[in-house]
């Protein structure tokens, strides 16, 4: 019998986010999201945060689920803040990030134009939490996203590739395991460490001029392994451990990017440099 995998899929990116956001599902249940301050196209940006802030979702995600806590921070602060969902398979309107990473790109090329047109800015910042933390840099690279971005502010990101604490190791011994990840989850084939994305991606160097770029990571990281893998080399780059921020914030892969608030502060100190103030164990109060 065929294993139905997309009802599988959804249930399990719908358990993860229930496990670490409960209230903030149910809310978004009860039709609060649509009237929480984002995806406002009649917001335009003040003096104070003039770019538009573009909220780019991961694997196993969508627009609204992983953004629930994130968003309303950021509005809260005066941002003008957008998400949207990418890597929809067909038949699929629930969980995103697992089309080609390629394609994805290509969506938020569309969307980030779309943006700019509404609120009239100039350029905008992308926050991103793991594959939507990588999948902007093909944008940047290829897709002529450097001309319309500012900066690149990645939570737990897999900037080169993952091993899923060494489970791709084990495909070779897996006849036709990785066929079948190239064939219908092609945006996880695509994350694997080493695949021909990621040599794309990643030849060359890991940035490209005048876009400002912060990578934010966790020890506990389970899904993007090696942690240390996160981290982006060359200009205008600042990788941050969240432990060197906070010892005690055991935050692992997803909590990082849906719950956190000390990763949020710090991210809010790179969308807004200028204005930063220290990071901290009491950020999470903040």
């Amino acid at each position: 019998m065929r294993l139905p995998w997309r009802r599988l899929l959804a249930v399990f990116a719908l358990t993860t986010v229930m496990a670490v956001a409960p209230t903030a599902v149910a809310s978004a249940s009860a039709g609060s999201a649509p009237t929480s301050g984002w995806n406002n196209y009649s917001c335009r940006p003040s003096a104070q945060h003039p770019r538009p802030v573009v909220l780019v979702h991961g694997t196993f995600a969508n627009g609204t689920d992983n953004w629930l806590v994130f968003a309303p921070y950021l509005v809260a602060r005066g941002y003008c803040v957008f998400s949207f969902d990418y890597g929809m398979l067909p038949g699929e309107n629930l969980i995103g990030g697992l089309g080609p990473i390629a394609d994805s790109a290509q969506q938020l090329s569309d969307f980030t134009d779309r943006v700019l047109s509404a609120t009239h800015a100039a350029k905008v910042d992308i926050v991103g939490h793991s594959q939507g933390g990588m999948m902007p840099r093909y944008y940047l690279k290829f897709l002529g996203g450097a001309a319309k971005v500012n900066a690149l502010v990645a939570l737990a990101p897999d900037n080169h590739g993952t091993t899923l604490d060494g489970l791709t190791a084990l495909l070779p011994y897996f006849p036709g395991a990785a066929d079948f990840l190239q064939a219908d989850l092609p945006g996880l084939a695509d994350q694997v460490a080493g695949s021909d994305f990621q040599r794309t991606l990643n030849a060359g160097g890991d940035t490209v001029p005048g876009v400002h770029y912060t990578v934010i990571s966790t020890i506990y990281d389970e899904v993007v392994t090696p942690y240390t893998t996160q981290a982006l080399s060359g200009p205008n780059v600042r990788n941050v451990v969240l432990q060197n921020l906070c010892p005690v914030d055991v935050s692992e892969h997803v909590a990082i990017g849906l719950t956190d608030r000390i990763a949020f502060h710090e991210a809010a100190n790179a969308l807004d440099p200028a204005h930063a103030t220290p990071t901290t164990c009491l950020s999470a109060f903040s």
